[in-house]
């Protein structure tokens, strides 16, 4: 498989911790891999090195091809790599279409077209994925009146609408009603089908079982395991960071 998303050696520290130690993690094209882990195993601090908007203390990122590892967030995310946030990241004030049609690229657009009406293709763009996301019913209303699935469901939205190559999520059902869960994970699943690979940090591990191609373990900022889910749920070093030694 193609490797869209390479990452050698991987450290990052603060001051005297190391929440990064040398991981290794590539996303192929077309593939939903899982990043999973105990608490403060590192997955947040991982993904925000993979997405530039931390620096790296050591090791190298290559993505499509290019080494990302001096690049700016912004540049990253013209090259076609999204991501989303553990706290939820969306303008509250602002309806959904607008949430939506503020998430293009804007480096795409000329200067005159900033301070005016939004393209026709990108409203179009806004309202299908809105209806993909079974969210047309609410482009009106404002987006700090959604329910917290409802607003994860819109960053999803707006972390498409530049039609990235790699979507990194990081807690896509964290917050979530139970009963939106399993539309998450429909919808993620038809993303990943149209092409676009997808790296998801997620602590419901059933979740990622059910969803993911392989599984990566992080550990104390190490990298403890990997392989297809079913391999790493049976792996007793998993077992013993998520359970203790007894496994209960």
């Amino acid at each position: 498989m193609t490797a869209l998303l390479d990452a050698r050696g991987v450290v990052k520290r603060f001051g005297g911790l190391t929440a990064v130690d040398g991981v290794d993690i590539g996303v192929g094209a077309g593939e939903m891999v899982g990043l999973i882990g105990p608490n403060g195993s590192g997955k947040t601090t991982l993904f925000d090195c993979l997405s530039r908007v931390s620096s790296l203390d050591a090791g190298s990122v290559r993505f499509d091809g290019v080494d990302i590892s001096r690049h700016r967030p912004h540049q990253v995310a013209r090259l076609g790599l999204a991501r989303t946030f553990q706290l939820i990241r969306v303008y509250r004030e602002l309806t959904v279409s607008e949430n939506m049609e503020l998430s293009i690229q804007w480096a795409r657009v000329g200067p005159a077209s900033l301070f005016g009406r939004t393209d026709p293709a990108t409203r179009r763009r806004a309202e299908s994925l809105l209806e993909f996301l079974l969210l047309s019913r609410l482009r009106d209303e404002r987006a700090g009146a959604l329910s917290g699935g409802q607003r994860r469901l819109l960053e999803i939205g707006m972390a498409l609408m530049s039609e990235p190559k790699l979507l990194l999520l990081d807690e896509a059902t964290s917050g979530v009603n139970p009963t939106l869960v399993a539309e998450i994970a429909d919808r993620l699943r038809e993303v990943n089908a149209n092409g676009v690979a997808i790296l998801l940090v997620e602590h419901n591990v059933g979740f990622v079982a059910e969803l993911c191609h392989r599984v990566v373990v992080l550990d104390r900022g190490a990298k403890l395991a990997e392989g297809t889910p079913g391999q790493v749920m049976e792996d007793p070093a998993v077992i013993e960071a998520y359970f203790g030694a007894e496994g209960e």
